[in-house]
């Protein structure tokens, strides 16, 4: 997997938050594509503005309005034809193109106002969920089943930590209302809407710790709805999910 690109001149000037991830910067490429162009089309219809008014006053008749007005909305129209297709590839991408078979897999649950986090632990396999269930001050902030025996080694903690350098597959789902799940140096923004489940794989490539945000309004908490993720170097991470799968067979069998 290539590591992320560095950062070009141009964005060096923007406020963007850090690039993190793997696809962070085909994103951010395109963002500056989007205002050069519409920093050119600007210009351009100025010109032409500007050309047309003065063409009118010194010819006997108006340019044909084929050269004026036609020609140039259509070339208008292709460019953001051009611009819509490619965001809705990269949007695509990590989404509707399947996450690599290795790609580790976490849940994530929003609910008002916080985030829990999911591995499936040992097993590698996800107990069932339900919403009647849920209850943070039971200690079962996602609703797993007890009668579920997969679901006795899934590890539930409310803070995101992720390998550097491995793809992560994410499974978004909401108890309650629509919550928009986003890390700005992730380049990640997806809702988690109640009865549905919604995918998003990604690649964190800079460890370092990130704050999660919720993006839709929902109650008078959402203010707080925060939580942390934190990329670790693979080795780390490794030794972190073995402490997680030691201390949750140490609460399974006391």
């Amino acid at each position: 997997m290539p590591s992320t690109q560095a950062i070009s001149p141009a964005l060096r000037f923007w406020h963007l938050p850090v690039d993190g991830s793997w696809h962070g910067h085909a994103l951010d490429g395109h963002l500056l594509l989007n205002l050069w162009i519409a920093l050119g089309l600007f210009t351009l219809a100025n010109l032409l503005l500007v050309f047309g008014v003065v063409s009118h006053r010194r010819a006997h008749r108006p340019i044909h309005k084929l050269a004026l007005e036609y020609l140039p909305l259509t070339a208008f129209a292709a460019v953001f034809l051009f611009l819509g297709l490619r965001a809705s590839s990269l949007w695509a991408t990590q989404r509707y193109t399947g996450a690599a078979p290795e790609a580790l897999q976490v849940e994530v649950t929003g609910l008002q106002f916080a985030w829990y986090f999911r591995y499936p632990g040992a097993d590698a396999t996800f107990g069932r969920t339900s919403n009647q269930l849920v209850s943070a001050a039971e200690g079962n902030p996602v609703g797993l089943d007890p009668h579920d025996t997969h679901g006795a080694d899934d590890i539930v903690r409310s803070q995101l930590v992720l390998p550097a350098g491995r793809q992560v597959d994410l499974t978004l789902r909401a108890v309650d209302v629509i919550h928009g799940f986003a890390i700005p140096e992730m380049r990640l923004k997806q809702n988690a809407v109640p009865g549905m489940t919604q995918h998003i794989h990604f690649t964190p490539e800079r460890p370092g710790d990130y704050a999660i945000l919720c993006t839709q309004v929902c109650g008078l908490g959402h203010y707080r709805m925060q939580a942390m993720l934190r990329v670790l170097p693979a080795k780390q991470f490794d030794q972190w999910l073995q402490q997680q799968e030691h201390a949750q067979q140490s609460e399974a069998h006391p």
